[in-house]
């Protein structure tokens, strides 16, 4: 069965009748259009005909969002990338492109060719950032940033950030990612430290977002559910939350968007503390859902 299959990735079949090799190039390419770009790698190994249409900037011109030309500028000396394959722009902008002093990622999506971004608590504004009896910046694997924000006591907790960003059309997704307690390792193993941990389950936060044409979302959400399952403790804590915000619509490429967010508890009838703030994700919808059915992992 090898045999016969690698007879008819090439020119002709075992039997003298046409096999995939004889598929043109073009009609090859045309296919391609409605694959995923690791699905055409996949087929570029079949033989040179679907080789040359895995190459073909006609097919990879469709997998680039439509603004990919900005994205390059993100680059150092962006030129030098201006004549590239389209194959090889996208290969290089499905990696992380980091912008603002590295304080925000922009990357394609590998499987859609979507814009994603991420957003490090240190571009955000965090009130009392500056004092070390309220706040830390904690070195970390668990995060692209290789650290997040540490809250160990504060009455009026408040984090706000803003991105600029010429977005192509979409149905985008805001969540900030969030961590209950103080987290380590030792010999090897991670260990969770709740120690400064109070104050999530009095009061819900807040959370907002608006944009510059005028779009808003907000919900309100407590971090932590303890008192309402003494017996198990709560499922929030000692893990990487991701709370969504809400949705913001994209409907001009030329132009670009503005979007605000903030989280906020600022109820100063009692203090709150051990919260880890990561990052804020933006992040196509529909891209979300499908990772989050397991379709894209």
């Amino acid at each position: 069965m090898g045999a016969s299959l690698s007879n008819l990735t090439e020119n002709g079949s075992g039997s003298g009748g046409p096999g995939l090799g004889d598929i043109p190039e073009s009609c090859v390419a045309c296919v391609f259009l409605y694959l995923s770009p690791p699905e055409i790698c996949n087929l570029a190994r079949l033989n040179r005909a679907f080789r040359g249409a895995a190459s073909s900037d006609a097919v990879w011109e469709t997998k680039l969002p439509s603004n990919y030309q900005l994205l390059l500028h993100l680059l150092s000396h962006p030129d030098v990338y201006q004549n590239l394959r389209k194959k090889d722009i996208f290969s290089l902008l499905a990696r992380p492109l980091p912008f603002d002093d590295g304080n925000k990622v922009v990357w394609v999506d590998r499987f859609t060719g979507r814009v994603c971004m991420s957003i490090s608590a240190k571009a955000m504004a965090i009130t009392g950032i500056e004092d070390r009896r309220y706040w830390n910046f904690l070195p970390t694997d668990e995060s692209r940033f290789d650290v997040v924000a540490y809250l160990q006591q504060i009455w009026w907790f408040e984090v706000d950030g803003t991105v600029k960003f010429p977005f192509p059309p979409d149905i985008y997704s805001l969540s900030f990612r969030i961590h209950i307690g103080k987290f380590s390792r030792r010999l090897g193993r991670r260990i969770s430290n709740f120690e400064h941990t109070h104050g999530w389950d009095i009061k819900p936060v807040r959370f907002e977002l608006s944009t510059s044409d005028g779009q808003q979302a907000s919900r309100e959400c407590f971090l932590d559910e303890t008192h309402q399952d003494e017996g198990n403790g709560s499922y929030k804590r000692g893990c990487w939350i991701e709370y969504k915000v809400g949705e913001f619509i994209v409907g001009e490429s030329d132009s670009e968007t503005e979007v605000r967010f903030s989280m906020k508890q600022i109820d100063c009838t009692h203090s709150k503390g051990g919260l880890c703030v990561d990052s804020v994700s933006i992040i196509p919808i529909e891209l979300k859902e499908r990772r989050r059915r397991g379709a894209l992992k």
